[in-house]
């Protein structure tokens, strides 16, 4: 049974009570036989309005009905502007268990980001990403229950759309970067909209050294790609199959950013190396903070 978990920018809430092990609860994944892998996506989805300037939520529905994705991180759900209710209509599409991390919330509707996922979340809480008197922003951190064999194990979801401006960007990836810190040993994988096409910008290398690296796959504007705006991370980096964009003509009309999905391994070891890649990422930040002062 699918369900929407509300949830607000700020909140952090005691974990959900642990699901059944049982295969015939309904709300373990289906299937008698655990998979040996499963799906990811990123997808921002723009409001729901095409590159044709035209708002169908049916094509989203339409995309992720081809992604065959277990797990989805949205961004850009619209409610405000149109008043309907874009995650709640993909939710009953889909079939999925839907977490929403709305950033901005008016008297008119809400707009962020969300998870849909066809495991049931055992953890869920709000990551606020605010900078100044920029745009909200936030993640979604939601730790997952994905089948592996007889049991469910742990995979944490980080699900986060990052903000416009470099300096905003560089204080986000810090704070992303600190709640990984938080809880060692889980699987994890970080995704989203970064909004970062400097390849070799600070917020990409700091990623990079803790996540030991991704595959760029370009994405955006969706009916030409040239830029990889979305993308995605894993810790262990054993856990990563393969990357790739979603490319159908229904996915290069429905939204101006291509789907980004990715395979990983439903069994994996947990992470080894974490805090050495946090102490790689801690000396470039030393290095980035001594470059930002002013020369005397």
């Amino acid at each position: 049974m699918s369900r929407i978990y509300p949830l607000r920018p700020g909140d952090i809430v005691e974990p959900f009570p642990e699901p059944p092990e049982s295969p015939e609860s309904p709300d373990c994944a289906p299937g008698p036989a655990a998979p040996t892998q499963f799906v990811v996506a990123s997808y921002n989805i723009h409001g729901g309005i095409g590159v044709d300037g035209r708002f169908l939520p049916k094509r989203i529905a339409g995309v992720l009905s081809e992604l065959q994705a277990d797990i989805v991180a949205l961004q850009e759900v619209e409610s405000r502007s149109t008043g309907f209710d874009m995650l709640a209509y993909l939710r009953d599409e889909t079939g999925y268990h839907a977490i929403p991390g709305p950033t901005l919330t008016r008297h008119d509707g809400e707009y962020g980001n969300a998870l849909l996922t066809r495991f049931p979340p055992s953890r869920v809480r709000q990551i606020d990403l605010s900078v100044g008197r920029h745009e909200p922003r936030g993640a979604i951190d939601a730790t997952l229950s994905c089948p592996d064999g007889v049991h469910a194990s742990p995979l944490r979801v980080i699900a986060t759309h990052l903000g416009l401006w470099p300096g905003e960007r560089r204080m986000q990836v810090r704070r992303l970067l600190t709640s990984l810190a938080e809880q060692p040993g889980v699987p994890t994988v970080l995704l989203g909209d970064v909004n970062e096409w400097f390849l070799w910008g600070r917020p990409l290398r700091w990623l990079h050294a803790y996540f030991d690296g991704a595959p760029h796959v370009p994405t955006f504007p969706s009916r030409m790609p040239v830029l990889a705006l979305d993308r995605l991370w894993c810790c262990p980096r054993s856990v990563l199959a393969s990357v790739s964009s979603h490319r159908s003509p229904l996915a290069r009309i429905a939204s101006d950013h291509l789907p980004l999905m990715a395979r990983l391994h439903a069994r994996t070891a947990a992470p080894a190396s974490v805090r050495s890649a946090a102490q790689a990422v801690e000396e470039e930040a030393d290095l980035a903070r001594q470059a930002d002062q002013p020369s005397r």
